[in-house]
């Protein structure tokens, strides 16, 4: 399994990015991909996830009704919406890959893509 994360960048609070996880080696129909993200110094915690299963697993409190993720199957991606983003959402996102379903646990992931850096300024 190979996961490939990419759309991080610099944006100024209140602004947008769309992340995107694009997966190999497993098949589309029974899939849980979830997003996490690692700020400087903190553990990493779980923002979203999403299976073929279950639809959308869960959001963060602290994300809720700020960002969106979708799948399409067909290119075989995940997708993270941010919008309203805060600078407490700097950190260095992941995207991770299970069986189904989602779960709130960053040890039952078995695939971790890269990561790549979002960071929001003031």
């Amino acid at each position: 399994v190979q996961l490939v994360e990419s759309g991080g960048g610099l944006v100024q609070a209140g602004g947008s990015l769309r992340l995107s996880c694009a997966g190999h080696g497993f098949t589309f129909d029974d899939y849980a991909i979830g997003w996490f993200r690692q700020a400087p110094g903190k553990g990493r915690e779980a923002v979203s996830c999403i299976s073929s299963r279950q639809s959308t697993g869960f959001y963060a409190d602290s994300v809720k009704d700020r960002f969106t993720i979708s799948s399409d199957n067909a290119k075989n991606t995940v997708y993270l919406q941010m919008n309203s983003l805060k600078p407490e959402d700097t950190a260095v996102y992941y995207c991770a890959f299970r069986r189904s379903p989602c779960i709130v646990v960053v040890a039952a992931y078995d695939s971790w893509g890269q990561g790549t850096q979002v960071t929001v300024s003031s």
